[in-house]
């Protein structure tokens, strides 16, 4: 039986019926439309593998069908059905991008031919476009079917082709710039570039310089012009990563971007225009963003779940891991090592679980792993609050150091969170450049 399914459009009952339980005898899955408007209203490209549709019909032709399914999904092979002796509508089909033609009244090993050919080219084609995308380095495989993930991974092939913007949300190591490349690589844009930023990962005075660009002579040490990723991704996509790090002048400054569609150089009086997709992501809590960009980027919102949340995905991730780092090596995992694994919670997530992997590889004997070659699980972190504020200090009479105060909170929690400081600032809920400013002022030192 089939999985795919077709969309049969004829204006003769007859002829269509004929048509829709020839398919279906053959075990395909068949919509049927009684002339091109209902085909084209009926049409989804998410569910229809191929079109077959009569050229002569009344209103909208198939010629007409033909065009439109071509223009809302270039990869969709249409045959049209034409009767015999009419060429000249045949030829003009195939010069509009038909995949083949069925004469009429058509017998039903042709019909049946014919679309198997079709049906094979799509899937030929699709695992092109799908090595072709692995081999540019855009897109990277994405492991799991679990349903939670499922669903995350169906939105982003649905919301690829348009191009509106789409903010990731999700824990850290949940995978979101995988999500991004994705939704680049199947998107119209995947010819064009795809430039990531980590926002947490660049001190705030520089952030708009590396975002917009800047002229030479903009300000001290500014050497040369500098065109800025909105820039460098004219054409593809811009991936802001942890976007809620962005200090509120830039939130406003990238707001106008999205509003606009063009960049305000730094130094310059001359804004620039850009086409660029924006995917956005973030850890936190996506309220941190001020309302109006948070609408903006908020058009499609994708939530990765937690490891925790799709423990199914677990064995076929470790699998897909030590299959990587084993180099060619046929490394055996016992039933032990899965279950030991899939009792873990990973606060990392999938980052975590793959740095596992590779030191349970690096570590094992032979080719077969042990539970021995797994991290160890890591002890329960006292926590800061007890229940209300009992974690406080008792307040001495002579008064406090607010400031001692604060320096010993934040150590406490980068020890936490073992200085990890993107997660130490969402704990302390404040933004990643703060977190820092603090570090620098009380001379604690950066670990990560």
């Amino acid at each position: 039986m089939s999985a795919a399914t077709l969309l049969f459009i004829e204006d003769d009952d007859s002829g269509r019926e004929l048509g829709l339980f020839n398919l279906r005898k053959a075990g395909y899955a068949v919509d049927g439309a009684r002339d091109g408007a209902e085909g084209l209203a009926r049409f989804d490209p998410e569910r229809h593998a191929v079109v077959i549709t009569d050229v002569k019909m009344p209103n909208v032709g198939g010629l007409e069908v033909l065009r439109e399914v071509r223009a809302r999904s270039p990869e969709t092979p249409v045959l049209v059905i034409t009767a015999y002796g009419d060429v000249d509508l045949a030829v003009a089909a195939m010069k509009a991008g038909a995949f083949d033609f069925i004469g009429k009244p058509f017998h039903r090993e042709h019909l049946l031919l014919t679309v198997a050919k079709a049906l094979e080219r799509g899937r030929m084609r699709a695992e092109l476009l799908s090595l072709q995308r692995q081999v540019a380095g855009i897109e990277r495989p994405i492991v799991g079917r679990s349903p939670a993930m499922a669903r995350a991974l169906d939105l982003a092939d649905r919301v690829a082709r348009a191009a509106a913007p789409v903010l990731v949300t999700g824990e850290s190591g949940t995978g979101k710039e995988l999500i991004a490349r994705r939704i680049h690589a199947r998107s119209p844009r995947h010819a064009g570039p795809f430039v990531a930023v980590n926002c947490a990962a660049i001190p705030g005075e520089l952030l708009e310089s590396e975002l917009f660009g800047h002229v030479r002579g903009a300000f001290s040490g500014a050497t040369r012009d500098r065109p800025g990723r909105f820039r460098q991704a004219d054409g593809g996509t811009l991936f802001l990563d942890e976007v809620a790090e962005l200090p509120p002048p830039l939130q406003a400054k990238l707001l106008r971007v999205l509003q606009e569609r063009v960049v305000d150089v730094v130094g310059s009086d001359v804004p620039v225009p850009v086409d660029v997709r924006v995917i956005a992501a973030t850890n936190r809590d996506p309220g941190d963003l001020r309302g109006d960009l948070l609408y903006r980027l908020r058009v499609v919102e994708i939530a990765l779940p937690p490891l925790r949340e799709r423990v199914d995905d677990i064995p076929q991730l470790v699998r897909h891991f030590v299959a990587r780092f084993a180099g060619g090596r046929d490394v055996e995992i016992p039933e032990d090592v899965l279950e030991d694994m899939c009792s873990r919670t990973w606060p990392g997530n999938v980052r975590e679980l793959e740095n596992a992997c590779e030191r349970a590889v690096i570590l094992c004997a032979g080719d077969v792993l042990h539970v021995d070659d797994l991290p160890p699980r890591a002890a329960q972190a006292p926590a800061i609050a007890a229940g209300g504020d009992e974690w406080l200090p008792a307040l001495p009479e002579d008064g406090l150091s607010l400031v001692d105060l604060e320096k010993r909170v934040i150590e406490r929690v980068l020890a936490l969170k073992r200085g990890n400081i993107t997660q130490a600032a969402a704990y302390l809920r404040v933004p990643r450049h703060v977190l820092s400013y603090r570090m620098e002022k009380y001379g604690l030192r950066r670990s990560s």
